[in-house]
């Protein structure tokens, strides 16, 4: 595991400066432009080196991303994967041109379009009015005909609840994360809620009252959490979050609170962006290779260019419980 001199040295930073931003410190004030190399370095160290390859593509894909600069700083997950992304297209001699929907025509200029994060409807049928070769990363766009690679939320949520159960946790909560396309503002439910609901109700332990939503971001958890105990709510003895980002945040608010992250509370985060191990306590979370997620959309869409499928297909990729410090047995 990278320390955080390493960070502290990719980044040309100090290493108090890097544990402070790792760490989401509210009253640190650093540029964006900062925090985005320390951001980038500990993925880039934390990144899973995969044997290099020969060149066996020449030519140009496109990108296109639902999350702008600052927020892929807030959420690390979608920077992650767009890194992989680069990564995977710089190993092959691939030329990545980013576009947006205000410059979606120069995808014309390109090979094929990679659509990372979530889309509205509208927008789906603008990108396929572009190309036919078309991959959605992260969004399933089956139903509207197009290739899709997405997570297996389902297999994360149960291994995460199933931990929860066997450390004797009864009294389990969620809190999911609330998303909406850019341009047609359309609801995205957070797939997370519906597999954590249908676990616990398997063991008859689901609770409506210890069912919370925010944005995915560090202030949003923060916010929610806050707000909570401001209420004097009653808490669960383990919290499911959906993202580590807004684990981030819900620490910050117990430890902020008097609250002990795990001996009053245990969290649970999913993800496992490259920060969640430097956190105190180190946190538990479902990790998902987000780096290799990102390396295996442009091997996906490269093997459409090569060969046209008849009908459009799904990769739903697995994720893996990460055990560290914030989950504690009752």
């Amino acid at each position: 595991m990278a320390t955080i001199k390493d960070i502290a040295e990719r980044a040309k930073v100090s290493p108090a400066t890097v544990s402070r931003v790792l760490n989401y410190d509210s009253e640190l004030s650093v540029s964006d432009g900062t925090k985005k190399r320390i951001f980038e370095a500990a993925e880039a160290l934390d990144y899973t080196k995969h044997k290099r390859q020969p060149k066996l593509y020449s030519g140009r894909l496109a990108l296109i991303q639902w999350y702008d600069d600052q927020e892929e700083l807030e959420d690390l997950y979608y920077l992650a994967v767009r890194m992989g992304i680069e990564k995977k297209a710089t190993e092959l001699g691939i030329e990545i041109l980013k576009v947006t929907l205000d410059s979606l025509t120069e995808v014309q200029e390109a090979d094929g379009l990679l659509a990372l994060g979530k889309f509205s409807s509208k927008e789906v049928t603008l990108f396929g009015k572009q190309t036919d070769k078309l991959l959605f990363v992260d969004f399933d766009a089956m139903g509207y005909g197009f290739d899709s690679l997405v997570v297996d939320f389902n297999q994360g949520v149960t291994a995460a609840i199933d931990l929860l159960l066997s450390e004797g946790h009864r009294q389990i909560g969620i809190l999911s994360g609330v998303e909406r396309t850019k341009s047609e503002n359309e609801t995205i439910p957070d797939k997370r809620l519906a597999h954590f609901r249908e676990r616990l109700l398997q063991e008859n332990l689901y609770q409506e009252n210890f069912v919370w939503e925010s944005d995915f971001s560090v202030d949003g958890g923060f916010q929610t959490m806050r707000e909570l105990l401001a209420v004097n709510r009653e808490l669960p003895t383990a919290l499911f979050v959906s993202n580590d980002a807004m684990a981030i945040g819900v620490i910050r608010a117990l430890q902020e609170a008097g609250k002990r992250v795990p001996e009053d509370i245990s969290i649970i985060g999913f993800n496992d962006i490259s920060v969640a191990k430097y956190l105190s306590p180190a946190l538990t979370t479902v990790k998902v290779y987000t780096e290799w997620m990102g390396e295996l959309a442009v091997q996906t869409i490269l093997d459409s260019l090569q060969q046209d499928a008849p009908v459009p297909k799904k990769i739903t990729i697995a994720s893996e419980l990460v055990e560290r410090q914030s989950v504690q047995r009752l």
